[in-house]
């Protein structure tokens, strides 16, 4: 493992379709056992405590996406010194430093914990979050070390064994749930996140030893060496700072969309999901594979400018498709997936939900294309404080968005979140300026197409059928244009090796 081996000359498109794909089936899967909760378990109480356990997994699970970031140049550059075993090693020790706290506290203080999540709700929430929170959190450990066994592959220029294992072990984590549900509840949920996560691990873990040992290499070369786990300790809280506080604003709004009553954190988790999982398919996926390769040439501003805006094309196109067809067909959509508990009033509630957080999603975007650069260009200093700050602005900027607009409100308020820690970022490589207005004009630009190709049809026909036509003119009228901006995204990314 510690031996240079050929580059698989995919570019960075290639290793994105890669590892967008496995994201892809993950978060389609994902979206399966949301069925599968929403059918066999409605909309009440007990789901309102299961989306607010479910809200520390995401948090940890971003955090676990985060830690790549952050491993993977070190990785890199261990690689090309013939020392990758030992700094992978060294990684996972500092991990367990972390991992073992948090699985402690998750198994004593489910029951405090449980009740601040579901905002001192009913006993059912209560009652469901706590049986199921620590099994959230040992899902999320899992990932955070199935992350630094992906990013160890990565080194090697392997992105297809990690997204093969991703898949096969999500496969194994929705088949139990399928399987124990109706005899265990939301118990078998949780428990099938559990086994995704430690199969998750396992797998890559496993295919790191037969390479290893296929190349022969001493066991002493696994030994961990390099940095003292302080330093990496602190190397990962500013990695995972920035993500980490994102996603905490989440978690904030979670108790206050609880104010809407029983069910109203189970729409909120349902339209965050959604628009979440559209975030990690498309650029989270670019945002990954690029870190290496950036890590080798650097950028100057105007470099971060182009990098942002042409990583993040494919991605607002995708971001207004889904948008249009939330905002025509949501009721009917949601409605046909969810079940009967979730039509008329619900089911157009949670539909509009999705569209409203597509600011939210361009700014995500952004967010998930941006964070890479800080540490390619080692501008992390000071964002623990940052992060920290970003989650004390939410609390009165989801207070607000509660009281005078509800769930609606929430979603405005993180996106004016994402926004500030955007701004902040770019403003640290020294771009702020630039990418932010060549972003807001091809949001705008996706925007404008996106209304115009999905509000003609809904004038004149049902909702199913307006979007799917709608969708169908998106399709063929971006084709027939093809932006400017969209090609040289292309080709950039094309380029980027």
């Amino acid at each position: 493992m510690g031996k240079r081996t050929a580059s698989t000359g995919h570019g960075s498109l290639a290793s994105g379709a890669v590892t967008a794909l496995a994201l892809a089936v993950q978060s389609g899967l994902a979206a399966v056992v949301g069925v599968v909760i929403a059918r066999e378990l409605g909309r009440t109480a007990e789901t309102d405590g299961f989306f607010a356990a479910y809200g520390v997994f995401v948090v940890l699970a971003l955090a676990a996406t985060a830690i790549r970031l952050v491993v993977l140049p070190p990785l890199g550059r261990a690689r090309v010194e013939r020392r990758l075993g030992q700094e992978t090693a060294a990684w996972a020790v500092a991990l367990a430093a972390v991992a073992v706290p948090l699985l402690v506290v998750g198994a004593v203080a489910a029951r405090p914990a449980s009740a601040v999540l579901t905002g001192f709700g009913p006993d059912a929430a209560r009652d469901a979050a706590e049986s199921v929170l620590p099994l959230m959190i040992l899902a999320a450990v899992a990932q955070l070390f199935a992350g630094l066994a992906a990013s160890a592959l990565a080194a090697l220029d392997d992105y297809l064994t990690a997204a093969i294992t991703y898949i096969v072990a999500s496969v194994a984590g929705l088949t139990y749930i399928l399987v124990r549900v109706d005899a265990d509840g939301i118990d078998a949920v949780a428990v099938g996140m559990a086994l995704n996560g430690l199969l998750a691990v396992a797998l890559p873990s496993l295919a790191l030893v037969v390479r290893a040992r296929r190349e022969a290499m001493p066991r002493g070369a696994v030994r961990p060496a390099g940095e003292v786990v302080g330093h990496r300790l602190l190397a990962a809280g500013r990695g995972v700072a920035l993500p980490l506080a994102l996603q905490a604003v989440y978690l904030v709004c979670l108790p206050f969309a609880a104010r809407e009553g029983i069910g109203a954190q189970t729409s909120f988790g349902y339209a965050y999901l959604a628009a979440s999982a559209l975030v990690a398919v498309t650029s989270s996926s670019l945002g990954l594979v690029t870190s290496v390769p950036l890590a080798r040439i650097g950028l100057d501003p105007g470099g971060v400018a182009r990098h942002v805006l042409s990583s993040s094309w494919l991605a607002l196109v995708a971001a207004g498709a889904a948008a249009g067809v939330f905002a025509v067909a949501g009721t009917s959509l949601v409605g046909a997936v969810l079940g009967d508990d979730y039509v008329a009033d619900v089911g157009e509630e949670l539909g509009h939900l999705i569209a409203l957080l597509s600011p939210w999603m361009v700014f995500s975007i952004g967010f998930s294309v941006t964070l890479p650069l800080l540490f390619v260009e080692a501008r992390t200093r000071g964002l623990l404080l940052v992060g920290l700050a970003l989650v004390a602005l939410n609390v009165p900027l989801a207070w607000l968005g509660q009281v005078l607009g509800g769930l609606t409100g929430l979603a405005l308020a993180l996106a004016v979140t994402t926004l500030v820690a955007l701004t902040v970022m770019l403003h640290r490589l020294h771009a702020a300026a630039p990418t932010l207005s060549a972003l807001g004009g091809a949001a705008l630009t996706v925007a404008a197409l996106a209304v115009a190709t999905f509000t003609v049809p809904a004038l004149g026909l049902d909702d199913g059928p307006s979007a799917a036509v709608g969708l169908a003119l998106y399709g063929i009228v971006l084709a027939a244009w093809r932006p400017r901006g969209l090609r040289q995204s292309w080709s950039y990314l094309r380029s980027l090796a």
